[in-house]
Protein backbone atom coordinates (compact mmCIF):
# COMPACT_ATOMS: atom_id res chain seq x y z
CA UNK A 1 0.00 0.00 0.00
CA UNK A 2 1.01 3.67 -0.75
CA UNK A 3 0.13 6.83 0.60
CA UNK A 4 1.17 10.28 -0.14
CA UNK A 5 1.02 12.67 3.15
CA UNK A 6 0.84 16.35 2.94
CA UNK A 7 3.70 17.93 5.73
CA UNK A 8 5.09 20.73 7.19
CA UNK A 9 8.68 21.96 6.87
CA UNK A 10 9.65 24.57 9.18
CA UNK A 11 13.40 25.65 8.66
CA UNK A 12 14.52 25.71 11.97
CA UNK A 13 16.08 29.37 14.05
CA UNK A 14 19.62 28.58 13.48
CA UNK A 15 19.89 25.29 10.98
CA UNK A 16 18.19 22.12 9.82
CA UNK A 17 14.17 21.77 9.66
CA UNK A 18 11.11 20.24 11.32
CA UNK A 19 8.40 18.28 9.64
CA UNK A 20 5.41 17.10 10.55
CA UNK A 21 2.60 15.27 9.12
CA UNK A 22 -0.58 16.79 10.52
CA UNK A 23 -2.64 13.60 9.33
CA UNK A 24 -0.78 11.91 11.62
CA UNK A 25 -1.02 13.33 15.49
CA UNK A 26 2.26 13.29 16.84
CA UNK A 27 4.06 12.43 13.91
CA UNK A 28 6.75 15.10 13.68
CA UNK A 29 10.52 14.34 12.96
CA UNK A 30 14.05 16.63 11.55
CA UNK A 31 16.51 16.93 9.44
CA UNK A 32 19.85 19.51 9.20
CA UNK A 33 19.32 19.76 5.44
CA UNK A 34 15.57 19.12 3.82
CA UNK A 35 16.72 16.11 2.13
CA UNK A 36 17.71 14.86 5.43
CA UNK A 37 13.88 15.85 6.51
CA UNK A 38 12.17 14.84 4.15
CA UNK A 39 13.82 11.45 4.67
CA UNK A 40 12.91 11.64 8.24
CA UNK A 41 9.46 11.96 7.57
CA UNK A 42 8.89 9.33 5.38
CA UNK A 43 10.60 6.99 7.84
CA UNK A 44 8.24 8.49 10.37
CA UNK A 45 5.11 8.49 8.68
CA UNK A 46 5.83 5.21 7.28
CA UNK A 47 6.07 3.72 10.71
CA UNK A 48 3.44 5.65 12.15
CA UNK A 49 0.92 3.46 9.67
CA UNK A 50 2.54 0.34 9.82
CA UNK A 51 1.68 1.12 14.21
CA UNK A 52 -1.76 1.11 12.72
CA UNK A 53 -2.23 -0.85 10.72
CA UNK A 54 -0.11 -3.73 13.13
CA UNK A 55 -2.99 -2.78 15.57
CA UNK A 56 -5.77 -3.46 13.58
CA UNK A 57 -6.98 0.14 12.75
CA UNK A 58 -6.77 1.56 9.35
CA UNK A 59 -4.39 4.04 7.80
CA UNK A 60 -6.01 7.59 8.11
CA UNK A 61 -7.07 9.31 4.85
CA UNK A 62 -4.51 11.78 3.41
CA UNK A 63 -5.68 15.56 3.61
CA UNK A 64 -5.36 16.96 0.16
CA UNK A 65 -2.37 18.89 -0.14
CA UNK A 66 -3.98 22.14 -1.21
CA UNK A 67 -5.96 22.11 2.31
CA UNK A 68 -3.20 21.72 4.55
CA UNK A 69 -1.97 25.48 5.37
CA UNK A 70 1.78 25.59 7.05
CA UNK A 71 1.28 28.47 9.05
CA UNK A 72 1.46 26.83 12.59
CA UNK A 73 5.39 28.50 12.84
CA UNK A 74 6.94 31.01 10.62
CA UNK A 75 8.01 30.44 7.17
CA UNK A 76 6.36 27.04 6.75
CA UNK A 77 5.69 25.29 3.68
CA UNK A 78 3.77 22.54 2.58
CA UNK A 79 4.83 19.57 0.73
CA UNK A 80 4.22 16.01 0.76
CA UNK A 81 5.87 12.73 1.25
CA UNK A 82 5.20 9.11 -0.26
CA UNK A 83 5.14 6.00 2.00
CA UNK A 84 5.03 2.48 1.15
CA UNK A 85 3.74 0.53 3.68
CA UNK A 86 4.43 -2.85 2.49
CA UNK A 87 8.30 -1.90 1.90
CA UNK A 88 8.37 -0.44 5.27
CA UNK A 89 7.02 -3.28 6.70
CA UNK A 90 9.28 -5.82 5.19
CA UNK A 91 12.11 -4.69 6.91
CA UNK A 92 10.72 -3.02 10.02
CA UNK A 93 8.18 -5.27 10.61
CA UNK A 94 8.18 -6.86 14.20
CA UNK A 95 4.23 -7.83 15.61
CA UNK A 96 3.87 -11.32 15.72
CA UNK A 97 0.13 -12.59 14.77
CA UNK A 98 -0.79 -15.98 16.40
CA UNK A 99 -1.65 -18.61 13.41
CA UNK A 100 -3.63 -21.78 13.91
CA UNK A 101 -2.73 -24.52 11.81
CA UNK A 102 -3.36 -28.47 11.91
CA UNK A 103 -0.89 -31.58 11.54
CA UNK A 104 -1.33 -34.93 11.84
CA UNK A 105 -0.81 -36.08 15.48
CA UNK A 106 1.92 -38.58 14.67
CA UNK A 107 4.14 -35.65 13.44
CA UNK A 108 3.26 -33.32 15.98
CA UNK A 109 4.60 -35.94 18.70
CA UNK A 110 8.25 -36.18 16.08
CA UNK A 111 8.24 -33.20 16.24
CA UNK A 112 7.89 -32.21 19.94
CA UNK A 113 10.22 -34.96 20.57
CA UNK A 114 12.83 -33.40 18.70
CA UNK A 115 12.58 -30.43 20.28
CA UNK A 116 11.35 -28.04 17.41
CA UNK A 117 10.38 -24.72 17.05
CA UNK A 118 6.89 -24.69 15.13
CA UNK A 119 7.16 -21.15 14.44
CA UNK A 120 10.88 -20.79 13.52
CA UNK A 121 9.86 -23.41 11.00
CA UNK A 122 6.59 -22.28 9.20
CA UNK A 123 8.59 -18.73 9.19
CA UNK A 124 11.58 -20.62 7.35
CA UNK A 125 9.32 -22.36 5.17
CA UNK A 126 7.16 -19.42 4.20
CA UNK A 127 9.84 -17.64 3.52
CA UNK A 128 11.38 -19.98 1.28
CA UNK A 129 8.03 -20.79 -0.40
CA UNK A 130 7.79 -17.02 -1.24
CA UNK A 131 10.79 -16.57 -2.63
CA UNK A 132 11.52 -14.28 0.57
CA UNK A 133 14.85 -14.89 1.97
Amino acid sequence: MKYIYPVCIYPGDVSGYTVIVPDLPGCITEGETLAEALEQATDAASGWVLDELEEGRKAPQPSIPEDIKADEYENGIVSVVMIDVDDYAEKHGSKAVRKNCTIPAWLNTAAENAHLNFSQILQTALQEHLHLN
